[in-house]
């Protein structure tokens, strides 16, 4: 897997780590990073033996969502530029939430547009003490992707939602696990450690189990 410039992937055993990773960048999602996402999780799909993934990052950000440089670099071509990045977005998230391994997703900094959608789209989120989410959509001009539409509404409730996206109101990690966002909250440097043992216990369980467990509730 070493092919991968944008996101970093290790398995080891049956746990596959993938990690954002152009924390110059505030691991702001490009065509590039969006690409190599969704090859990781088609891989994370695939290979059977794998039974936890893990998704975190590189840096002080989980990510700060759309690259917007990116985008405007991209000059009269940004609506086509836009549609290919979430594409590729909306293909990882898909594949994320229909593979049987569970996804874990460990949140670090902060998590705003993209960054927020995709973190929220874990099976079990476990954020840092310093993580904060922000939609900021609408500060850019943008309208919300990554499946945020489909998941906020269901883990705060509609009026919760309408406030994150309308209002962009900044949640810490306290605020998060308070409203649902999240599943716990950790010190920073616990943050591995725990997402680790989490892993080891979805490895010492049922795959088949899980992969239930994830299909019912999607189809709920």
């Amino acid at each position: 897997m070493s092919a991968y410039e944008t996101i970093s992937f290790l398995q080891s055993g049956a746990v596959a780590r993938i990690h954002l990773n152009r924390p110059q960048a505030a691991n702001g999602f490009n065509e590039q990073m969006m690409r190599e996402l969704s090859a990781a999780a088609s891989h994370c799909d695939a290979d059977r033996s794998i039974k936890a993934v893990i998704l975190g990052a590189n840096g002080k950000f989980f990510s700060a969502g759309g690259d917007l440089k990116g985008m405007a670099e991209a000059g009269n071509e940004r609506g086509r530029y836009v549609k290919r990045l979430a594409d590729h977005l909306h293909r990882a998230v898909s594949t994320f939430a229909r593979m049987d391994a569970p996804l874990i997703v460990a949140v670090n900094g902060m998590a705003a547009g993209g960054g927020f959608s995709l973190a929220i789209a874990g099976d079990l989120v476990i954020a840092g003490r310093s993580a904060a989410f922000n939609m900021a959509y609408s500060k850019a001009g943008l309208s919300p992707d990554g499946s945020s539409s489909y998941y906020l509404p269901r883990l705060v409730g509609m009026r919760r939602a309408q406030e994150l996206m309308l209002n962009n109101r900044t949640l810490s990690s306290t605020e998060a696990l308070d409203w649902g966002l999240v599943t716990e909250v950790v010190d920073d440097d616990a943050l591995q450690a725990r997402t680790d043992a989490l892993a080891a216990q979805f490895v010492s369980g049922a795959r088949g189990s899980n992969a239930n467990i994830k299909k019912l509730l999607l189809a709920s």
